[in-house]
């Protein structure tokens, strides 16, 4: 094992890495994506079904552990770059994982930790009681924990095998967000299509119980690995350096700006733990920041000495904390394409259940196993991106990646748009069939093929190959390098907070779309009786709103540059400015 050391406290990066270390990789991520979309993807049935929850009740209780889920990693990220390091963080967060798919399972087991099944002829099934809902919550809660450690270092982890600094590996870098997703769509696929099955027609006893296992076996894989893996050691709290800088600004905020940016503080040795890659260089933007880098008689500064972070920082500190802000904008566009997309599990899935789903008379297609289409076009899409669209868009662009990450993201965004609109037509000719066949207020299968959801399904499926991949590479590339983990952790957070702005959408619709009359758009007991529609174009009208927010974000934004260590085969090095697009 070889080890490159900078000065005292840098970063160590042990010289291995490469393809051969994604399969132990992936592993992880497949197992902890089985797990989750096993349990999510069929899991409204579950809580319906087998808890018998109330359909609003059970829709916000999976976006809200969707959204617990995607927000737990703000605090795996902090662990990952402050003090564990990424190995040893999806390590410990996947046994924590494993403790709450074990509960989960057993729960699904054992009859006394659900209530009892309905009895024929009953209007109202018994709710489960406080203590099996405590059980399932606090299964949920070790699940979204373990989620949070996973999630945000997995995809980080996996881009640092590939070193940015080797011309030989550059391309590799932006090509494994593609890998990344493939292997996870190819996991949710098996997730919505056996694993539903299984549940759907074994018990939810295996259905559960085969992803707990695999993420046992998973995780002795990862750990396998160990020794082939190319790991950074954590440079210290990002958060804390970013609060250094906005301590020091806020000191200095009456100071007028030096006239020349040359003159703000720089130390390359301080910086070299979280500047591997290269530094950031300043920028024009947010000038009151650069007041944190102005040396002044107060801050007692000695050369030599490592000043008073809280009086004064450098020029790289300071533009951390602007690539973060700058970020922001970009970050929430994301979020509501997370709240369309979050309509597959619980309404959609609704209506999957109403529709005839039989494919020959004694097979019919679970309504869970509904989102395989998003699926397989999200990988159709991914393995149409790589192979087709990228070498002949490159040869238009000149850009190694076709087109760049704010343009893919551009393109998902008008796609998720179309998903709605076209859900809302859907759902109107569904209740045409079935008002056609007096079935209105009942509960019997309407005579309508399930595959009329198919277009809703595969466009979602498509738009997230775009937008969702594309938000993936705009994190880890513009973030800085030391805050990566951070940076991924960033885009599960948008993905929380989708799912609970879902969450809040559908309480707000279901309270303030409620008639004298019993009438809702969102209805408990029968969605032929609802106004689904309407919700769908509710979406999509603050979908296009938001399409012309991203597009002015967009237009605006400013990539970071950076100054390069750039490795020569002869392993030497040189320094070269470039903006951290990498495209």
């Amino acid at each position: 094992m070889e080890e490159m050391e900078s000065n005292k406290g840098c970063r160590r990066k042990r010289q291995h890495g490469g393809l051969v270390t994604m399969p132990f990789i992936f592993a992880n991520e497949a197992c902890e994506k089985l797990a989750v979309v096993g349990f999510s993807t069929n899991m409204i049935s579950y809580l319906t079904t087998q808890l018998h929850m109330p359909l609003t009740k059970a829709a916000n209780t999976l976006t809200n552990f969707g959204g617990t889920s995607s927000l737990t990693p703000l605090l795996g990220a902090f662990m990952a770059d402050s003090y564990a390091g990424r190995f040893w963080t999806i390590t410990v967060a996947s046994i924590i994982y494993q403790l709450g798919m074990t509960s989960l399972t057993l729960s699904a087991i054992l009859p006394h930790l659900r209530p009892p099944p309905c009895k024929l002829g009953e209007q109202v099934c018994q709710e489960a009681d406080t203590k099996q809902l405590a059980i399932l919550y606090a299964s949920l809660l070790l699940g979204a924990l373990g989620a949070g450690g996973i999630r945000p270092c997995v995809v980080a982890f996996g881009a640092d095998q590939f070193d940015e600094s080797d011309p030989k590996q550059t391309a590799k870098t932006w090509r494994y967000f593609n890998w990344y997703y493939f292997v996870m769509g190819v996991s949710i696929l098996v997730a919505v299509t056996v694993l539903v099955y299984i549940q759907d027609n074994i018990g939810w006893g295996w259905g559960l119980g085969i992803p707990t296992i695999a993420m046992f076996l998973s995780i002795i894989a990862f750990i396998g690995g160990y020794p082939l893996y190319r790991n950074l050691d954590p440079a210290g709290s990002p958060f804390t350096r970013l609060l250094q800088v906005s301590v020091a600004a806020f000191r200095k905020r009456k100071l007028a700006m030096v006239s020349d940016p040359k003159l703000l503080y720089q130390n390359d040795e301080l910086d070299a733990p979280i500047s591997i890659g290269g530094k950031l260089l300043h920028t024009i933007h947010m000038k009151f920041l650069d007041k944190a880098a102005i040396v002044v008689e107060e801050d007692n500064f000695k050369q030599g000495q490592a000043p008073n972070l809280w009086r004064l920082n450098t020029v790289h500190r300071v533009e951390e904390l602007k690539s973060i802000i700058r970020m922001g904008p970009i970050w929430a566009a994301g979020i509501l394409l997370i709240t369309a997309y979050a309509q597959q599990s619980t309404f959609s899935l609704q209506q999957a259940k109403s529709m005839d789903r039989h494919i020959t008379k004694s097979f019919q297609i679970p309504a869970g196993s509904m989102s395989v289409f998003t699926m397989a076009s999200m990988l159709t899409t991914i393995v149409f991106y790589d192979r087709i669209f990228v070498p002949v868009a490159r040869k238009f662009t000149g850009l190694e990646r076709g087109i760049s990450f704010l343009h893919r993201m551009g393109i998902g965004f008008v796609i998720s748009v179309l998903a709605t609109l076209v859900a809302g037509f859907v759902e109107i000719k569904r209740k045409q069939v079935a008002s056609a066949h007096g079935l209105i207020n009942s509960h019997q299968p309407i005579p309508i093929p399930v595959f009329w959801l198919v277009p809703q399904y595969s466009l979602h499926g498509i738009a997230e190959a775009f937008m969702s991949i594309g938000h993936l590479e705009f994190f880890y590339d513009q973030a800085p390098e030391s805050m990566r983990s951070t940076a991924m952790a960033l885009f599960w957070t948008a993905i929380s907070v989708g799912n609970y702005a879902s969450t809040l959408l559908v309480t707000l619709v279901h309270k303030y779309s409620a008639g004298s009359d019993g009438s809702n758009w969102l209805p408990d007991d029968n969605l032929n009786k609802g106004k689904l529609e309407y919700f769908y174009w509710l979406i999509t009208l603050l979908q296009v709103a938001n399409l012309i927010y991203y597009l002015i974000c967009a237009k605006m934004y400013t990539f970071k540059p950076i100054q390069a260590n750039i490795k020569e085969i002869s392993d030497s090095k040189e320094s070269g400015v470039e903006l951290a697009i990498k495209v």
